[in-house]
C-alpha cells in the first residue's frame, strides 16, 4: 500500500506535537494547521485521533527499531553489541528533541483510557526484551542478564527524561558493564 506524503505530513507533525505536548493537548484543528493539510485530507488520512495516536506508536517503534539495530550492529563483539544498546541510549538522550520515551509516556498518559495504546506500549516494550536476550544469548550470558539489561535501559530513559540530563545513560552503562562482567564470568 503506497502511502500518501500527506499521511506521513500528518504522522511526522504529530509525533512532534506529541513529544512535545503531549497526546491529549493537542487538538486536531492544531495538527491540521501545523501539517499543512485541511480538516478533510486529515479525516480522510486518519477516521480519529487514537488512529493517528496508533500510526504515531508504529512510527516510533521503526525508528527505536532501526536505530537501535544500527548502532548494535556496529559493534565489534558480542559484548560491546550489549553495551552499544547504551551507547544508542546516549546518543538519543543528546537530542533536543528528546522528552522520554514516547511508549511511556503514551501509556502514562492514555494507557488508563485506551487499551490500543496499552496494548501497543506493552508489545513494544517486550519486543526490545526478547532483542536484548536474543544478544545476551549470542554473547553466551545465562537468561536472567536480558531483564537487567532491559531495565536499565528504562531506567535510564526515565532517570534522563526527568533530569534533563543524558548522563544517566553512562550511568547506567556502567552498570551494565558489571551486569554484563558478572553473567560472563569475567573478573575485573
Amino acid at each position: 500500500m503506497d502511502i500518501s506524503e500527506a499521511r506521513n505530513r500528518i504522522v511526522a507533525t504529530a509525533d512532534g506535537l506529541y513529544n512535545a505536548k503531549g497526546i491529549q493537548a493537542v487538538g486536531m484543528d492544531e495538527l491540521r494547521t501545523a501539517a499543512g493539510v485541511s480538516l478533510k485530507k486529515l479525516y480522510q488520512e486518519f477516521p480519529s485521533k487514537s488512529s493517528i495516536v496508533m500510526a504515531v506508536l508504529e512510527r516510533r517503534h521503526q525508528s527505536w527499531t532501526e536505530g537501535l539495530d544500527a548502532t548494535v550492529r556496529q559493534a565489534a563483539d558480542p559484548r560491546a553489541k550489549l553495551l552499544a544498546i547504551f551507547d544508542y541510549l546516549a546518543g538519543w538522550f543528546c537530542q533536543d528533541s528528546f522528552r522520554g520515551c514516547g511508549f511511556i509516556n503514551s501509556f502514562a498518559e492514555l494507557g488508563a483510557v485506551s487499551p490500543e495504546v496499552a496494548d501497543y506500549a506493552r508489545k513494544h516494550k517486550e519486543s526490545f526484551q526478547e532483542y536484548v536476550a536474543g544478544l545476551a544469548s549470542e554473547a553466551g550470558a545465562p537468561p536472567y542478564l536480558a531483564p537487567q539489561l532491559s531495565i536499565l535501559a528504562e531506567g535510564a530513559q526515565t532517570t534522563a527524561a526527568i533530569a534533563g540530563s543524558p548522563e544517566a545513560a553512562g550511568q547506567a552503562r556502567g552498570a551494565a558493564e558489571v551486569l554484563i562482567d558478572f553473567a560472563l564470568g569475567r573478573t575485573a
